[in-house]
C-alpha cells in the first residue's frame, strides 16, 4: 500500500526523485501514465495489468476512452542510480508539473502533481467533499 505525501523538485530535464519506499514498493520497472485529474500516477506493472484487464471488460466506447487516457500514454521506466525518474514531456505537459511536485501515496498508485494544483485541489476537496465522505464511514 503507497501512502504519504512529499514535496520533490523536478530538474530541467523533467526528472523527478520517487521516495526510498515507494520505489521499493514498485520494482525495478513500473509504469508512469496520465492521472484521473490534473496529475499523473504510477503504478506496478502488476497493478497496471490489473487496471488493463478490467478495461478490456468495460463496453467497448468506455474501454476506448480509458484506452486513450491510460494506455496510450504509459510509459515503463525505471528509475536511475539515483532514484530518479523521467517524467515524458508530454505527462509533463498535460499536468503543468514542473519545479515542484508533490508525491502522493494513494493505495494502489502514486499521484504527481504540480504542487500549486495539488494545493487548489486540497481545498476544493475539504471545502466541498471531505464532510460527506467521513459521514458515511460512521467514525
Amino acid at each position: 500500500m503507497f501512502s504519504g505525501m512529499s514535496v520533490h523538485s523536478v530538474d530541467t530535464k523533467g526528472r523527478i526523485i520517487l521516495p526510498q519506499k515507494f520505489r521499493e514498493e514498485l520494482g525495478e520497472e513500473f509504469y508512469i501514465t496520465s492521472g484521473f485529474s490534473d496529475n499523473i500516477q504510477i503504478m506496478s506493472v502488476d497493478e497496471f495489468s490489473k487496471l488493463r484487464e478490467q478495461i478490456r471488460q468495460l463496453p467497448a466506447n468506455k474501454a476506448l476512452a480509458l484506452q486513450y487516457l491510460l494506455l496510450s500514454a504509459a510509459t515503463l521506466v525505471s528509475p536511475n542510480s539515483a532514484g530518479r525518474i523521467q517524467i515524458p514531456q508530454k505527462l509533463r505537459e498535460d499536468s503543468a508539473i514542473e519545479g515542484e511536485a508533490v508525491v502522493v501515496g494513494m493505495d494502489t498508485r502514486i499521484e504527481v502533481w504540480n504542487k500549486d494544483k495539488f494545493d487548489e485541489f486540497m481545498a476544493i476537496q475539504k471545502k466541498e467533499f471531505i464532510g460527506d465522505a467521513l459521514e458515511l464511514l460512521r467514525f
